[in-house]
């Protein structure tokens, strides 16, 4: 084992994928020899050369549309997003092009080789332009698969499943954890499975689900329950899209109640997706409604950024009011 933050960790991960496989090549935004605004691609350009790490023009729906091109050509494509705010210009090659490859042509063809890794959230005091939690937008797309880790072991495991997974996959990196996120990784190559949560913590009371960097206010919130003798079980979704609806589903039974968190606004986030199927699945069993704490209907804000973020003070009211409902 190797002690690594979550950044380490994606480093580590781009390495050996790249090492194990010459079809692997990572582009983007400043990516070669400055090694990324965050140094995520740090001494790959270094170790694999220029024609496998390289920069890319600063136009995202061009750094996607030539992944889909790279993809489609057989490479396994690893491109970055700088920050997942900048995603949007490139909504149509991801959404139109990249995930409908496949179906369009009868499977003649695909982009199956395409992974977008982007950091994602706030925390940073990025402002409106540099802190936005976009998953919901793309798990909304047949085609795709939507990633988001939650600690080192996990981007390592997570990433090179995606890097290798036979679908287009959008990473979604939590940059408020990339260096305050610090554990113990196996050094050797490893994956961990998509589409399958984590039980974190089991407990009898109430299930708490989140994913990436809102892990972290959930576990604080549960400690905070513990001492009101509440018992909180604890689950990371870990993969958006597609979505583990078993995991899920046997906790809630469990428990009878059922709190979701994500950073993003409210409206429209994937909370409701998981609330609709859950409710559909758990009705008999629920004790309480299940309960939502997100981000705030409002652009991102810059000086008001702590009143914006769920935390974990957020969360623990809302465990106390879905425990005494």
């Amino acid at each position: 084992m190797a002690k690594m933050n979550l950044l380490q960790a994606v480093n580590n991960a781009l390495d050996i994928a790249m090492a194990a496989n010459e079809r692997v090549v990572c582009f983007g935004e400043d990516v070669g020899v400055f090694g990324g605004v965050f140094r995520a691609t740090s001494h790959l350009q270094e170790k694999y050369g220029r024609a496998r790490c390289f920069n890319t023009p600063l136009v995202e729906q061009g750094i996607i549309g030539f992944a889909n091109g790279l993809a489609s050509q057989g490479s396994v494509a690893v491109a970055e997003i700088q920050f997942a705010d900048y995603i949007f210009p490139a909504f149509d090659q991801i959404v139109n092009e990249a995930a409908k490859f496949r179906y369009r042509s009868g499977n003649l063809f695909n982009v199956g080789g395409l992974t977008i890794r982007t950091p994602y959230g706030g925390g940073i005091a990025g402002g409106h332009y540099h802190s936005q939690s976009p998953e919901a937008y793309f798990a909304h797309t047949p085609g795709l698969k939507v990633v988001v880790p939650r600690n080192p072991h996990q981007a390592k495991g997570l990433l090179l499943a995606s890097i290798r997974d036979a679908n287009p996959v959008i990473f979604f990196e939590p940059k408020r954890i990339y260096r305050a996120s610090v554990g113990e990784v196996p050094e050797e190559d490893y994956e961990l499975p998509l589409g399958k949560a984590e039980v974190v913590r089991e407990g009898s009371d109430i299930t708490l689900l989140a994913w990436g960097a809102q892990m972290e206010y959930l576990e604080l919130a549960a400690e905070l329950a513990d001492k009101e003798g509440i018992s909180c079980e604890l689950i990371d979704l870990r993969t958006i899209l597609p979505w583990d609806v078993e995991t899920v589903a046997a906790s809630v039974k469990k428990t009878g109640r059922l709190l979701i968190s994500h950073e993003a606004p409210v409206t429209g986030g994937f909370a409701g997706e998981i609330a609709t199927t859950i409710q559909e699945q758990c009705f008999l069993h629920l004790e309480s409604p299940i309960a939502r704490v997100a981000g705030l209907d409002v652009p991102y804000p810059l000086a008001l950024e702590k009143e914006y973020i769920p935390d974990q003070w957020k969360i623990f009211e809302a465990i106390k009011s879905s425990v005494n409902f």
